[in-house]
């Protein structure tokens, strides 16, 4: 239960102000959520969106966005190759369901799985800078190892390319994230790194569109060409990386101070090291970085499980990045083709476009989604993306089932079902769009952002490690399950998703606490508390000076 102590009487509250700090005229009394900290440093300091400074900053960020456009490009890679009969899957004698599918595409999860040793290393040791080098580095190679199989239809080949691809992604997909987390400005470090995985899915837009081009060309060229376009944003990755500022946390820990600070100064303090942003960073620095903590030592992991409150960031973290996997996403993805199927959407042309579409509607319901995550919140977006999703499967099973009761007798002996029931099969095709939308906005930019809100810095690397061990993982899982879900139960399969979800949507209100209007190490203070989400969601009453000093009004939580 919390003791926070509440004034309602605004008369009352500026009498409980002067006896804290008299000889100083309050000017205005504010309600808001986050730390005390955090809010001063807002109240006292505007930062100017339009300044040069501000821009470039957000250009170079731009960079680190890159490194989510890779998942979302393969994930709708092989959707699209899957589509592609005349060529794709003749050249090597598969289909677009069943285990070869499950096979091929998976391979690229077990390879993010085996990364898991390295990704600490590679973003701690080099920093994070080299953290996403060596990633886009591997994407290359194993893009290059995959584009080689139009000679041989080696299937193992087309597998390893894969392998070495998935390896280097949750290399740089954790690098990423963790570098614009911690290098963008606190004020709008919630809309960039929200916005940063929006990027996921411009990646799926190009793949998307380069897989339904490929369709108007003759031969292997219609499936090799959207291979080759896998290399552009790992490409730009590996040109511009070490041209970047390096993030000030990864400075100062390393002994860096003078660097961190100049870093700091030049990108959050537009030039003036006295600045309210630079002393509130650095003072927390000083309190809450550990300057030999495990993050020096590549291989010690004790850090992640030895204090509750460590042990709670990383299950946050890794079973919130699993629940987004696990939300039926991948069906409408990897497999849409074969969800189409279900849809009565047969011909490969149609297949593409509506695959096209669903990537840009995708997008544009992201893009709208960051831009909420301060105003709304973590927890509100995540909870409405979980049940939301679960209503959505419910109308999406209920069309389906209808759609499948008026299939034509007869109309399946070659793949190409047919259905009687028209207003069905748009239903369907209509909630694939609803879903889209409903998980896009809420759920899409949190994925980058919460789970490394969730770590604290020294744990943060290695962490994220462990969440991308959860994400290909469950990855796996979809993989496997649902091709063969969708081969043998067809639309049934959508009922565990009814189900599943609402299960998510409970456990993340009772287990994932609120993130919003605090800087990354101020969080400690949430998951160090008895009850970390009912400390996350409490208010704070703010007084305002004359001179835009704050004081808290409330007593500091207990919860």
């Amino acid at each position: 239960m919390s003791n926070t102590e509440k004034i309602d009487d605004p008369q009352q509250r500026l009498e409980h102000v002067d006896s804290i700090d008299k000889g100083k005229d309050v000017v205005e009394i504010k309600e808001v959520k986050g730390s005390e900290a955090f809010n001063e440093a807002m109240i006292q300091e505007a930062v100017p969106l339009s300044h040069p400074q501000t821009l470039l900053l957000f250009g170079a960020l731009l960079i680190g966005f890159f490194c989510q456009t890779m998942n979302g490009y393969d994930t709708m890679l092989f959707g699209g190759l899957l589509n592609n009969k005349e060529y794709f899957l003749a050249h090597f004698h598969g289909e677009n369901k069943g285990i070869w599918a499950g096979l091929i595409t998976s391979m690229y999860q077990i390879g993010g799985v085996c990364a898991l040793p390295f990704v600490g290393p590679c973003i701690d040791q080099w920093g994070r800078r080299a953290g996403m080098f060596i990633g886009s580095i591997l994407i290359v190679l194993g893009t290059i190892v995959q584009g080689l199989t139009s000679a041989n239809a080696s299937e193992g080949q087309m597998m390893g390319g894969r392998f070495v691809l998935g390896f280097g992604v949750s290399i740089a997909a954790a690098a990423g994230p963790i570098w614009i987390v911690e290098t963008a400005h606190p004020k709008y470090r919630g809309i960039i790194t929200g916005l940063c995985n929006t990027t996921w899915l411009a990646g799926s837009i190009l793949s998307s569109g380069a897989t339904r081009g490929g369709l108007n060309i003759k031969g292997n060229a219609s499936w090799l060409i959207p291979i080759w376009l896998q290399m552009v944003f790992p490409g730009l990755i590996c040109v511009f990386s070490f041209l970047l500022p390096e993030s000030p946390r990864w400075l100062y820990t390393r002994g860096k101070r003078e660097s961190a600070i100049n870093t700091l100064t030049k990108w959050h303090g537009y030039g003036n090291r006295e600045s309210a942003w630079v002393r509130l960073q650095i003072n927390e620095y000083e309190e809450y970085l550990e300057m030999d903590g495990s993050d020096k030592r590549w291989w010690d992991y004790r850090a992640l499980f030895n204090k509750r409150s460590n042990l709670y960031r990383v299950s946050v973290a890794c079973w919130f990045s699993a629940f987004t996997q696990w939300s039926g996403n991948s069906v409408l993805s990897y497999f849409m083709s074969a969800v189409l199927d279900t849809a009565g959407v047969n011909d490969s042309i149609g297949k593409a476009n509506v695959s096209l579409g669903y990537s840009v509607f995708q997008f544009v319901f992201a893009v709208l989604g960051a831009h909420f995550v301060e105003r709304i919140g973590r927890r509100k977006m995540m909870l409405a993306g979980f049940f939301g999703v679960s209503v959505v499967w419910i109308c999406m099973t209920a069309s389906a089932g209808t759609l499948a009761s008026s299939r034509v007798s007869g109309s399946v002996e070659n793949g190409d079902a047919k259905f009687a029931n028209h207003t069905a099969a748009n239903a369907v095709l209509a909630f694939i769009f609803v879903y889209g939308g409903v998980y896009s906005f809420n759920l899409t930019p949190l994925q980058a952002l919460y789970p490394v809100e969730c770590i604290s810095f020294e744990i943060r690397a290695k962490g994220m490690a462990f969440q991308s061990f959860f994400v290909n993982a469950a990855g796996l899982l979809n993989q496997f399950a649902w091709p063969i879900a969708l081969k043998e139960i067809e639309w049934k399969t959508y009922i565990i998703f009814i189900v599943w979800t609402a299960i998510q949507g409970v456990l993340a209100y009772f287990f994932f606490p609120e993130t919003r209007k605090r800087t990354l190490e101020e969080l400690d203070k949430i998951f160090e508390a008895k009850n970390p989400v009912k400390y996350s969601v409490q208010s704070r009453t703010l007084a305002i000076t004359e001179d835009r000093t704050v004081v808290a009004v409330d007593k500091e939580s207990k919860v």
